[in-house]
């Protein structure tokens, strides 16, 4: 299995706190946190990651070189910002297989693979992974009925209701309308307005999930994670 790891952005909320290094190798229970995110790929059967990278690019290519923990890691570096979509399109590229597990590089997420494999396998759609949380507020809501994702709603609808967790798997040639090198937004510019041409499958997670790029939860990364 291949996956992609967003770990380019500028980390500007967590900045504060670690000021010398880019955000995802921001040492949580006293690693980087991306290695406790590798790690846990590698456990969970991926052979090949593509990093897509931007700010402080060496420093993560530096720590990993080109294998780790029996993984092939490929580097992605963007020379200017390409936004989600025009970074995970520029990392697409570089992929191998025909379907692509993408993953945020801040973001731990404890994801039932087995089963998302299975669901790709039974209809090879898009898949946006879902969590259902008390009050969908200050993420923006999506709604979901027969296991796909209807409608996107702004931030600020109150409630109970799923919001997207920042991972999804796609098919290699999902983004090859969209050209390499431009920026452009995955959320606006292919979800919602490929909504109604695409069939967008809508996977229900239930793993842990800590988000590190706020101070807040960044500090309860620190015992949430430690022993992993």
């Amino acid at each position: 299995m291949e996956a992609i790891v967003l770990a380019g952005g500028f980390g500007t909320r967590l900045r504060q706190v670690v000021p010398d290094l880019p955000k995802p190798m921001a040492p949580v229970a006293g690693r980087p946190f991306l290695e406790i995110l590798l790690t846990m790929l590698a456990q969970k059967g991926f052979t090949r990651v593509v990093m897509s990278l931007g700010f402080m690019s060496e420093k993560i290519i530096a720590h990993f070189g080109g294998r780790f923990l029996g993984m092939e890691l490929v580097y992605e570096v963007e020379r200017h910002p390409l936004g989600t979509g025009g970074a995970i399109r520029a990392a697409l590229s570089r992929c191998e297989v025909d379907h692509v597990f993408v993953f945020n590089g801040d973001t731990y997420l404890d994801l039932e693979v087995d089963e998302l494999e299975r669901l790709w396998q039974s209809g090879q759609n898009p898949i946006i992974v879902v969590r259902e949380v008390a009050n969908t507020a200050r993420f923006g809501k999506l709604e979901i009925s027969d296991g796909r994702v209807k409608e996107f709603l702004e931030k600020g609808v109150s409630g109970p209701g799923f919001i997207n967790a920042g991972c999804y798997v796609l098919p290699r040639t999902a983004l090859d309308d969209f050209a390499l090198g431009l920026p452009f937004s995955l959320e606006t510019e292919f979800f919602i307005q490929y909504l109604q041409r695409v069939r967008f499958d809508g996977f229900v997670t239930h793993g842990r999930f800590i988000d590190i790029g706020v101070p807040l939860d960044y500090a309860l990364a620190q015992t949430e994670l430690s022993g992993l």
